[in-house]
């Protein structure tokens, strides 16, 4: 219960998301932080694509099946978020990129979601 739905995505050729991080700085919604990121590849990609942690200089190339995950928050005090964990989906030079993602929460976020709490319709 403490997740969101997938979220499918579809990079064309040219296209990105650029840098961001999963989490806000602070969360007082009743579900409270993301705390994890799932991300599943459902394509591979000729060139360009990858997903880029810009504070640890790392970069993951799109592989059919290949699944990451990553945490939004600190080990030490999960009420604050990682500010090491910004990313980025690079550009898509040649191919398509599809995949999924998925949020994990800190608390149950569906009942607050049936109920409009969570902050997605603000």
């Amino acid at each position: 219960v403490n997740y969101e739905s997938f979220q499918l995505l579809n990079y064309e050729k040219n296209q990105f998301y650029r840098s961001h991080h999963d989490s806000s700085s602070t969360d007082t919604t009743p579900a409270g932080h993301r705390i994890l990121t799932f991300f599943l590849y459902l394509s591979d990609v000729e060139e360009g694509g990858e997903t880029y942690f810009n504070k640890l200089d790392l970069a993951v190339k799109p592989k059919k099946g290949k699944a990451l995950v990553w945490p939004s928050v600190r080990d030490d005090n999960p009420t604050y978020w990682d500010a090491r964990m910004f990313h980025e989906a690079k550009d898509v030079i040649k191919g398509k990129k599809m995949a999924a993602n998925h949020w994990i929460h800190m608390n149950d976020y569906h009942t607050p979601n049936d109920w409009g709490c969570t902050g997605s319709f603000t």
